[in-house]
């Protein structure tokens, strides 16, 4: 039988993770018992939004309660999965932040172990939970776009610039879940170009492409140095094409009943020639919702009823080889690399 509720504490509070705290804060069916952080002002800033948990700078004192049953994981990067690796040692579900890991060895590490133990692990791959994100899915998944040809995203801005990763790692899982979560399949190749302007050796623009086995391909565009906020994919298929702008307030899918189809040519002994197609452009209305808090209730669901993660830790793993081949052809002049041998 289903619990009624479930005692969670969020690890580290830092621009990102305090969303986390808000939401799982007012989540129904969720009791926030801890918020951790080793820096004490900013548990201050938090106490005084939510004077009802228990703040601690010590994460023993999160593992050590035997009524916490789930710990959520928002930390730096760097420390993702040795703070995960600690939780699920613990006997605790675990929700880290992307990316899972910054080494597939790690990733997979964390797989096993919450594998072994029977317990949830969920990766923070926020844009697999956006209305709009399933809403294109979903028109994938039904055929309503033809077969799917490619798709590319931008994910561009001025800042934040990172010192302890580069703008593939900072940026790029998020578009390497979506298309990897659209087109259902892992890639075989990744070759990445980059160019590192503000610091030696941390690249702030990268290019991508991302090649799958059945012909399928995908380019992605991530930096924190350009003039223009855009958070944008294009997915493009037979029959139609479809994008996504995360800008946009309201109108954030078009979908564009646009095409190219060969036919032969009869009055030219049959030779083949490309027909065209123009159609209507169609705005449709999707059900609203922020994608944080549909993310967090997922968690909670899947803790409580046992149900599948969407982005479970094999997405997460699916994720890090994907950005550890990325950054091995980064430097390696843009040398098309196989996640599959890491």
């Amino acid at each position: 039988m289903a619990q009624d509720n479930i005692n969670i504490a969020v690890v580290g509070v830092g621009s990102w993770g305090k969303n986390l705290v808000r939401n799982f804060a007012t989540a129904p069916r969720c009791n926030l018992k801890y918020v951790c952080d080793i820096n004490e002002k900013t548990l201050a800033a938090q106490k005084r939004l939510f004077p009802a948990i228990s703040f601690t700078t010590s994460l023993d004192d999160v593992l050590n309660d035997g009524d916490i049953q789930a710990v959520v994981v928002a930390t730096p990067a760097p420390s993702h999965a040795a703070v995960a690796k600690r939780c699920l040692e613990a006997n605790k579900h675990t929700y880290v932040e992307k990316p899972l890991a910054l080494s597939s060895a790690e990733a997979k590490e964390l797989v096993d172990l919450a594998a072994r133990k029977g317990l949830k692990l969920m990766v923070g791959h926020l844009l697999e939970y956006h209305p709009a994100v399933n809403f294109i899915k979903e028109m994938v998944d039904k055929g309503q776009i033809g077969q799917p040809y490619y798709m590319y995203t931008q994910r561009v801005n001025l800042g934040v610039v990172r010192r302890d990763e580069n703008a593939w790692w900072s940026l790029a899982p998020h578009d390497i879940s979506v298309i990897c979560y659209l087109f259902g399949s892992e890639p075989v190749s990744v070759a990445a170009h980059g160019q590192c302007f503000l610091q030696k050796d941390i690249e702030d623009v990268v290019f991508a492409t991302v090649k799958f086995a059945d012909g399928k391909v995908a380019n992605i565009h991530c930096s924190w140095l350009d003039p223009h906020k855009i958070r944008k994919m294009t997915v493009v298929g037979s029959e139609k094409m479809v994008s996504f702008d995360d800008m946009e307030a309201t109108e954030k899918v078009r979908i564009y009943d646009k095409g190219a189809s060969i036919r032969k040519d009869f009055t030219t002994s049959y030779a083949e020639i490309i027909s065209l197609r123009y159609g209507d452009i169609t705005i449709p209305q999707i059900a609203g919702g922020e994608p944080l808090a549909i993310e967090c209730k997922h968690f909670i669901d899947c803790v409580l009823n046992g149900q599948q993660v969407r982005s479970d830790g094999l997405d997460g793993l699916r994720v890090v080889r994907i950005l550890e081949a990325g950054q091995y052809s980064l430097k390696h002049n843009g040398q098309p690399v196989d996640p599959g041998e890491f």
